[in-house]
């Protein structure tokens, strides 16, 4: 079963059970990957609903932290509890400590040393860990692994 199909089955149980943010949210998501899925003419493979999914994340974090600066708190608990609902339609993410091991292999293994080399590593790491961990802790560890 594709994640759309999955979604839109999810979006009636939310409804039968009275629960109208997790509804709501879902049918947010669902309408996001069906409009991708016009757009490419096609149904979406696993990675690019995947994909879908943590574009969302990224940007209801981006609100989150928007909404907190500008002392809006009410509408940064509604992001938040929007992210642990697309949480669950994203496979585990890895934790800091085995983002850095995998950072580590890969500038080892390409003799990465000074900031100079960071793109080639953030490329190398990317392929790895795509979807796997957030693009920004990857990002941190590299600098962080580099920067010592």
């Amino acid at each position: 079963m594709s994640l759309t199909e999955e979604v839109s089955k999810e979006v009636i149980v939310a409804l039968k059970a009275g629960d109208k943010p997790k509804a709501a949210t879902l049918r947010l998501l669902l309408c996001a990957l069906q409009n991708k899925e016009k757009d490419l003419k096609r149904s979406l493979d696993d990675a690019e609903a995947q994909q879908m999914v943590a574009t969302l994340l990224r940007q209801r974090n981006e609100s989150v932290e928007q909404f907190r600066k500008g002392g809006r708190e009410e509408l940064a608990l509604k992001e938040e509890a929007e992210i642990v609902i697309l949480k669950e339609y994203l496979p585990p993410q890895l934790s800091k400590d085995e983002v850095l091991a995998v950072v580590k292999e890969k500038a080892a293994e390409l003799g990465a040393t000074s900031m100079g080399d960071m793109g080639k590593l953030m490329k190398a790491v990317m392929s790895v860990l795509k979807g796997k961990a957030e693009g920004r802790l990857i990002n941190e560890t590299v600098k962080e692994v580099l920067g010592s």
